[in-house]
């Protein structure tokens, strides 16, 4: 699941890679062009009135699992593109012109990148630097998402499902590395809709990445398929990273896990109790 921002407002979409093509949450986009304080009501009373006048337009939206401010997935309408524009027309927003250049524009973008993958790479770079992020911790940060996407890739071809056991085995390198629960750690560091990942220190970024490495490399000498299967190497590869991190706040004094975010990078270093 990746989120989108429009005026300030946060949208969630998922990437179909079998038609190659971003669905967004309904709801979401409600919000941002009704800005009613309950989006999901105003969405099930809009779907109705569409179903009564005849509009086929509520066939073309699918039922997709989206991350909640809770950390778990739940069912929600999603829409492409075409979907949504029809779905636009039928919500008196003034928000609604600008808000379709803006969702062409944003539809389009994986298409051209997997064209030219280099496109998505600049965009992320970019994005960091906009935000102040280092060199070094730019490298170190597409270097974890390149040993992140190996290990997806080879549980992608090894029978694990997404997004929900995705998200259990991750989890479970997590909490075996850091000693807290992914969930856990972005409300360490007072994160909500925000990427995890993108508020890590260069060093929770690196042993994020050992541990991720480490499970790969592991579930691929015993052949792990499935759930089940892939989850004794992700407790030991969280094991193996965590074995590092112990070692290094001994020799340092220093914890490796912190509260350091860079929405207030200015917050007291605290070691993990």
């Amino acid at each position: 699941m990746k989120v989108v921002v429009f005026k300030g407002k946060q949208i969630r979409r998922l990437w179909d890679k079998k038609q190659e093509k971003w669905y967004f949450s309904v709801v979401d986009i409600c919000g941002v062009l009704t800005e009613s304080i309950d989006p999901g009501a105003y969405w099930r009373k809009l779907k109705q009135r569409l179903k009564e006048e005849g509009s086929q337009v509520v066939t073309f939206c699918h039922g997709l699992k989206f991350m909640a401010t809770d950390g778990k997935y739940y069912l929600s309408d999603a829409a492409d593109t075409e979907a949504l524009f029809r779905i636009i027309q039928s919500i008196p927003s003034p928000k609604a012109e600008p808000f379709k250049h803006w969702l062409a524009k944003v539809g389009y973008e994986r298409v051209q990148d997997i064209s030219d993958p280099e496109r998505s790479l600049n965009r992320a770079r970019a994005y960091w630097q906009k935000m102040g992020r280092s060199k070094k911790w730019i490298q170190q940060r597409m270097m974890g998402q390149e040993t992140r996407n190996k290990l997806t890739d080879y549980w992608q071809k090894h029978q694990v499902k997404e997004p929900d056991e995705y998200a259990i085995l991750t989890n479970i390198i997590h909490h075996e590395w850091s000693g807290l629960s992914v969930k856990g750690h972005k409300k360490y560091k007072g994160l909500s809709q925000q990427n995890l990942r993108d508020h890590m220190t260069e060093a929770e970024l690196i042993f994020t990445a050992l541990a991720e490495l480490s499970t790969r490399q592991i579930a691929e000498t015993v052949k792990a398929k499935g759930l089940t299967e892939n989850k004794p190497p992700a407790h030991k590869g969280g094991r193996i990273a965590k074995h590092a991190r112990l070692e290094l706040e001994q020799k340092t004094g220093k914890p490796v896990v912190t509260r350091v975010n860079f929405l207030t990078p200015g917050k007291n270093i605290k070691r993990l109790r």
